[in-house]
């Protein structure tokens, strides 16, 4: 039976160029910094960000948590929105890890933004933690793939800023935002003061993520990385295929494409409904209600078609689409959906 895998764009597997690269790899000891190729990768991963320096970190959760390590003290408070990653899917991490406190605020990436972070910027108060960092989501997973234009993040990074107040983005998917306004991704970087990507996901390398910033955040931030267990020693094997992932940003609107496709079908679904207007990237989020089915009954009755998708909530179910589904894929997967009610 043919098998389309949706479920998220993390199920992507290294081309046969990553392969390569990695088979042939120049490595080092990366701890003691001499491998050629993470090198070579921080730099360009730095500089197609605009910014002065890049550490490779094995996740974007290490990412995001060597930042808010690196951008805090203890007992410091952190603003997030309410269903951001940070804050929904990082295991308390920041709790855990840095001793902080994450304030999630509802609306964070909506129309009232700068209003929000501007009434959670706490003043100076004897009684208040201290707010040291604000931290966005760009594109937002769970608000199902949407992007915070530029505009708005440079809104609110002027307003952080103003209050003494950094800017972390968790950008693991900043390419596609990029990619969704055909704009070079600096126009969205340079309103921040750090930033994580996946070289996973849309990118498709299988393993790794980038933390961006000025010199010196970087090298506190390998410090923090360190202190997590994340010295990889001979990882240019893995860096080589992130190299490789970084000269693949400009295909990602094919994927946009076959999600809008997607969408569009299944909003045609008696018993679906889809937000066409939240369908701005490579993710789907579709209600089943109409269907009388829960979202786990909905996607094992695709799984038993073989189309893989994820429960995104009791009625919602979550389409993401990749490097390694093609148009045909996408075509297949819509007739499953339309004989499957």
């Amino acid at each position: 039976m043919k098998i389309v895998d949706l479920r998220s764009d993390t199920v992507t597997r290294p081309t046969q160029e990553m392969r390569e690269a990695m088979y042939r790899a120049e490595v080092g000891d990366d701890v003691l910094g001499e491998d050629p190729t993470v090198r070579r990768l921080e730099e360009t991963a730095a500089d197609m960000v605009g910014k002065e320096a890049a550490l490779f970190v094995t996740s974007g959760t290490m990412g995001n948590q060597v930042a808010i390590l690196t951008h805090t003290a203890r007992g410091n408070e952190v603003i997030v929105d309410d269903e951001s990653h940070i804050f929904y899917y990082e295991v308390g991490a920041a709790a855990m890890l840095s001793s902080v406190q994450l304030r999630p605020m509802a609306g964070l990436h909506g129309r009232d933004a700068l209003a929000l972070a501007g009434a959670a910027i706490r003043d100076e108060n004897i009684h208040y933690p201290k707010t040291t960092l604000l931290c966005l989501e760009n594109t937002h997973n769970r608000r199902s793939g949407t992007v915070m234009r530029p505009e708005t993040m440079g809104e609110l990074y002027r307003l952080a800023k103003g209050r003494g107040v950094a800017v972390h983005v968790d950008g693991a998917r900043i390419f596609n935002a990029a990619a969704a306004l055909g704009s070079d991704v600096r126009a969205f970087t340079q309103y921040c003061d750090s930033i994580m990507f996946c070289l996973s996901k849309g990118l498709g390398a299988p393993v790794g993520s980038m933390l961006a910033g000025n010199r010196e955040f970087i090298e506190r931030a390998r410090k923090y990385r360190k202190a997590l267990g994340g010295g990889m020693r001979q990882a240019g094997i893995l860096a080589a295929a992130g190299l490789v992932a970084l000269q693949s940003v400009d295909r990602l609107a094919e994927d946009h494409g076959h999600a809008r496709l997607l969408a569009e079908c299944l909003a045609e679904v008696s018993g679906i409904k889809v937000d066409l207007n939240r369908v701005q990237t490579n993710i789907v989020v579709a209600d089943v209600t109409g269907t009388g089915m829960t979202a786990g009954d909905y996607v094992a009755a695709l799984k038993h078609r073989g189309v893989l998708a994820g429960t995104f909530g009791p009625n919602l179910v979550r389409f993401v689409t990749h490097r390694d589904v093609s148009r045909q894929d996408i075509d297949y997967a819509i007739g499953v959906v339309q004989n499957l009610n």
